[in-house]
């Protein structure tokens, strides 16, 4: 693989290989997200020029006042208060001597560059936060990593995360819908904030085919491909590309030729999923008479229009924690309520189930914490963080109460292990319905309450925990990784996340049996939900409700339409008896042909 010409006059194309986890091919041009603290590197200067750097800093220095200063004034009067202090103190230790004199004085003694000489006092300023014993205090830390991100941002000279398009609204998009974003990583907190833009495609260097990064590739229904290892560093701010998220190819500089064929690709994809626009209206319904329901998955309700796009039967899972994210401050009961509600009625009485807060892991609420645990994935997270935190967890769950007042409302609790747990959270959920009922405020008095199977221990238990819930919902994401003890956020081992290894798949016909003993209702909302290569399998294992993105949807119920429970059953037992993941693949791609 040759690298592009670094002087501009000839570009030899070029392919990286990745992971694709967003199918479809975009055709746009480069924009490199910068993630400055990783970029810096040291190199000394010479006596000559070590007044110039000084200058150069000054000057990214001023530079980013007057960006905060701008931003100050753009906030709209509806924007919350806290939106202007934050912004008042990055400015502040903008000004501070600490950050503005001291890396001048870094420079002139260490003889470095501006990039080194901040970061070092960033890092000696984070070190005396982290002595600091108040955590409050303590967390103001990443103030100070953040200003000095947007000082290294200009001093590499990098634009901001997002490219900065200044026209009309309608040419916002057109020019956006030609951006393809290039990043080492993005977080979930970043894209988030991508849906409200129109992008092209992202590609990252690193990343899992179901970390929440990935996940919220697909609900932005883009193309989108991970783990490709040095795309930032190969690709060109301003390079076309063509992202090939089926194949998980991305070609940079294309010849004519392959451009030609890439867009006849494209022309014909779209097309396809055009004609799948004209089963919405149609019932999911398998061909030997079998009702099948097809939920979607949201993040934020602004995800509402997507879902009545595509037809769906309700909302299977709402995540409630991206409400909580790209924020300082936890939301209150009221903006919460006012979420959910808003939801609830735009659904028009079909059902909603709502996650309560699943922070952790990879999804933290303030996008530049790091968590001290060795093992995030394992560590304080979901309703393990809720229930430490009872009340978080009581807070929520009023307003979900109060919510459920306006149509169909379901509450689902995350990561679910012993039976303990499951007791105390439905008594936190008592005490949030007595604090309402004392205030006379109504609420679904029967609302149901239902637990994801998430962790091997609760599959294995599933009886006991259908026999104290109202419905399952099976979180076959989290369910693999613990299952094969491989992370889904490290590409190195992505190779070995496999669902359809026989341990997993046991794992899901245990709860599926557990629901059908008990009469209870079972749904799998992770992403072998949206897997049209699955789906024929999970009919015949007895699945009969499925969430996933809305972007999914369609394909998914054009798969249910073709099929026969009654043979697929037949075919499922084969592959629930085989213990070989090779031999289990080629059944599964015998039944699907």
């Amino acid at each position: 693989m040759a690298n592009p010409n670094i002087d501009g006059i000839s570009k030899t194309s070029f392919s990286i290989h990745g992971v694709g986890v967003s199918s479809g091919i975009a055709i746009g041009h480069a924009h490199l997200v910068s993630n400055a603290l990783r970029e810096v590197v040291h190199y000394q200067l010479q006596q000559y020029a070590i007044a110039e750097e000084v200058a150069r800093f000054e000057q990214a220095v001023i530079t980013v006042k007057t960006e905060l200063e701008a931003i100050r004034k753009q906030l709209p009067k509806s924007a919350p208060a806290e939106l202007g202090a934050f912004i008042a103190t990055h400015l502040m230790m903008l000004a501070d001597k600490s950050l503005s004199e001291v890396p001048k004085n870094i420079i002139l003694k260490e003889q470095c560059n501006a990039e080194w000489a901040i970061k070092l006092q960033m890092d000696d300023i984070v070190d005396q936060f982290e002595q600091i014993e108040d955590e409050y205090l303590r967390e103001r830390k990443q103030d100070v990593v953040q200003v000095v991100e947007r000082v290294i941002k200009v001093l590499l000279g990098h634009p901001n995360q997002a490219p900065n398009i200044k026209n009309s609204q309608s040419s916002n998009k057109e020019q956006e819908s030609a951006i393809i974003l290039v990043a080492h990583d993005i977080s979930p907190a970043d894209a988030i904030q991508f849906k409200q833009h129109q992008f092209a495609a992202f590609i990252t260097d690193v990343g899992g085919v179901t970390s929440h990064t990935a996940i919220l590739a697909r609900s932005l229904n883009i193309p989108s491909i991970v783990a490709l290892q040095r795309a930032r560093d190969l690709v060109r701010d301003g390079e076309l590309i063509i992202v090939d998220g089926g194949m998980g190819v991305v070609i940079v500089n294309p010849s004519p030729e392959i451009l030609a064929e890439y867009k006849l690709r494209q022309e014909e994809w779209e097309l396809e999923q055009q004609k799948l626009k004209r089963i919405k209206s149609n019932k999911a319904i398998t061909m030997d008479g079998t009702p099948i329901a097809l939920f979607a998955n949201i993040e934020v309700p602004e995800d509402v229009d997507a879902v009545k796009a595509s037809g769906a039967t309700g909302i299977g899972l709402y995540r409630s924690e991206f409400l909580f994210m790209n924020r300082r401050e936890m939301p209150d009961e009221e903006e919460q309520f006012i979420a959910y509600k808003t939801v609830v009625e735009a659904m028009n009485d079909l059902e909603v189930t709502i996650r309560t807060l699943d922070l952790g892991a990879d999804k933290q609420m303030n996008p530049e914490t790091v968590s001290n645990c060795a093992n995030p994935a394992l560590g304080l997270r979901a309703v393990r963080y809720c229930l430490s935190e009872p009340q978080i967890f009581h807070t929520q769950f009023r307003a979900l109460l109060r919510a459920s007042h306006f149509g169909q409302l379901k509450i689902l609790v995350p990561m679910l292990c012993t039976l303990a747990e499951l007791r105390q959270t439905k008594l936190l959920l008592e005490r949030a319905k007595i604090s309402l009922r004392k205030e006379n405020i109504p609420f679904d008095e029967n609302i149901a309450l239902g637990g994801m199977i998430e962790i091997p221990a609760a599959a294995i238990n599933a009886n006991a925990f259908a026999r104290e819930l109202d419905f399952l919902s099976i979180g076959t994401n989290d369910l693999i990784q613990y299952t094969l003890a491989i992370d889904r956020t490290d590409d190195a081992v992505a190779h070995l996340y496999n669902p359809l290894h026989p341990s997993v798949l046991h794992l899901i016909s245990l709860t599926l049996q557990a629901g059908a003993k008990l009469g209870k209702t079972v749904s799998i909302c992770g992403e072998m939900a949206g897997d049209t290569k699955l789906t024929k399998l999970l009919l015949g294992m007895g699945l009969r409700h499925f969430s996933m993105h809305p972007s999914n949807l369609l394909s998914v119920k054009q798969q249910v339409l073709q099929s026969d429970v009654n043979k697929l059953s037949v075919a499922a037992r084969k592959i629930l008896n085989n213990d070989e993941i090779e031999k289990i693949e080629l059944l599964v791609n015998k039944m699907n042909h």
